[in-house]
């Protein structure tokens, strides 16, 4: 179970059949979606504003939200926030990807199907339009986002939503090996047919 805190009344929403790992921590007016995945040291701050994770979104690793009062942080249906990145009091469209270790400051708006390059930092107020690409610090827009970069992406969202749901059901906490056993290998099975057909995909 996630660290989950009441605050000002406010409890946060977990569905059950959205995963959030353990190490994250949930505080106050945070509602998640259905089939999300929230990672290990997430912290989702709901004690200002309300944060909103949509239908399918993940959120990775050590990635923090937070906000103003009186002002929202939103995630869209099937985002994508990699490892790292802050989002703080932001709008993040539907099936758009924020690269690890992005800074998405106030009052930004990420239009629907973006990509947030890593380690972009997009200024307060920038209104991002739909199917665009933003790289560097500050960020700016460099062009359209193409279709197979649309399919790349809904393709690696896809991967977590699948996350999500192996690890409902098969992620359990366990004492570590002290040796490499015999015969381990390289990777689960279910893992080899992801990444074939990924391969296939991208052929």
């Amino acid at each position: 179970m996630a660290h989950c805190y009441e605050f000002k009344g406010f409890i946060p929403v977990i569905p059950d059949d959205t995963y959030v790992h353990p190490q994250a921590v949930l505080i106050g007016n945070v509602i998640l979606g259905h089939g999300c995945y929230i990672g290990p040291g997430a912290s989702l701050r709901g004690d200002f504003g309300k944060i909103e994770i949509g239908d399918g979104a993940n959120v990775q690793d050590n990635c923090i939200i937070h906000s103003f009062p009186g002002r929202g942080a939103i995630v869209e249906v099937d985002g994508h926030i990699g490892h790292g990145a802050i989002l703080h009091g932001c709008v993040v469209g539907h099936n758009s990807l924020v690269g690890m270790n992005a800074v998405i400051m106030d009052a930004v708006e990420v239009g629907p199907e973006s990509i947030v390059g890593a380690q972009a930092f997009v200024r307060g107020g920038t209104i991002i339009p739909p199917r665009s690409m933003v790289v560097g610090a500050p960020a700016k827009v460099m062009r359209k986002v193409t279709d197979k970069e649309i399919e790349w992406k809904t393709r690696g969202t896809a991967e977590y939503q699948e996350l999500a749901r192996a690890c409902l059901v098969g992620m359990t906490p366990v004492e570590p090996l002290k040796a490499v056993e015999a015969g381990r290998p390289q990777a689960a099975p279910s893992d080899v047919v992801s990444i074939q057909e990924a391969r296939d995909k991208s052929s």
